[in-house]
């Protein structure tokens, strides 16, 4: 079987999954479903510090009581997790990737970091689940059609090198694909799509509490967009550090879970936090 076979029915199997943990799974099975994913991404963050494999199965099972602790305290956890996280991907990986810090020789350090990603990003899936799953998947598509756009105008276009010491493949070009691509996807939204169908968005629009909302919202989305690239790029460091071509094997064609959640770790606990602190 090829590659791009592997590929087409790891994807498919995937949405067929995320439809039913999201439409026909219950609450507390959609949440057991996204503490499991969660799970195995600590399982591969461990293997990106260089751990043996006792030490990252036992980090992916530690990784189950603090998801049991933030889902009874939620109204405590789910602010201190939403800032704590949008700290780490705007102030602190910016400045990671310029320094192209390790994770490597400080095993506590590697630990808490996976964590800070970690957390937030299971904590983010099931707040956006709470208020509609329609709400999660809308999250998450920013992400897809971001992918989607910057694969195919960066084999179309690219020419200049976004990161090439960090990730080769990225390009200036693949990064104005993914704009393009979001801000079309915000325009359906804004424009197009019933009103019943973007109940939410208008939330998020009234939050903004300005004349020029559409616009801002569409800015938003761009701004959400780069911290995309920031998960992608700050992965891609890990991995090249660790050398590694993908998280793990666990999707076929695919490489690992941290390999297709990368960016969503980044921009799904701050959409989560903007909805939280300011609907």
């Amino acid at each position: 079987m090829s590659n791009l076979q592997q590929r087409v029915i790891t994807a498919f199997c995937l949405v067929v999954g995320l439809g039913g943990v999201l439409f026909f799974f219950s609450a507390t099975m959609a949440i057991m479903a996204f503490a499991i994913i969660a799970a195995c991404a600590a399982w591969e963050w461990g293997g990106l510090m260089g751990q043996p494999q006792s030490a990252r199965v036992m980090y992916a099972l530690l990784t189950l009581p603090f998801f049991w602790q933030i889902d009874m305290l939620q109204a405590r956890l789910l602010p201190v997790l939403f800032v704590l996280s949008a700290v780490f991907w705007l102030l602190l990986v910016p400045f990671w990737l310029w320094r192209k810090w390790t994770l490597r020789g400080n095993d506590f350090f590697g630990y808490a970091i996976g964590f800070i990603v970690i957390l937030p990003t299971w904590a983010a899936m099931v707040y956006l689940y709470s208020k509609s799953p329609w709400l999660l998947i809308a999250a998450m598509a920013i992400v897809w059609v971001a992918d989607i756009g910057a694969y195919f105008t960066g084999r179309a276009l690219g020419r200049h090198k976004l990161a090439p010491g960090i990730s080769p493949g990225k390009t200036w070009e693949g990064v104005a694909g993914a704009v393009a691509g979001v801000i079309a996807y915000g325009l359906v939204w804004v424009f197009l799509l019933p009103k019943s169908m973007g109940g939410q968005v208008s939330g998020l629009l009234s939050v903004m509490g300005m004349h020029y909302a559409s616009l801002l919202f569409l800015l938003l989305l761009v701004a959400l967009t780069g911290m995309g690239v920031l998960g992608d790029l700050f992965e891609s460091l890990l991995k090249r550090q660790a050398g590694l071509k993908d998280s793990s094997g666990l999707l076929p064609g695919h490489g690992g879970v941290l390999d297709r959640i990368d960016s969503l770790t980044a921009t799904l606990p701050l959409v989560a936090g903007l909805l939280y602190f300011f609907t």
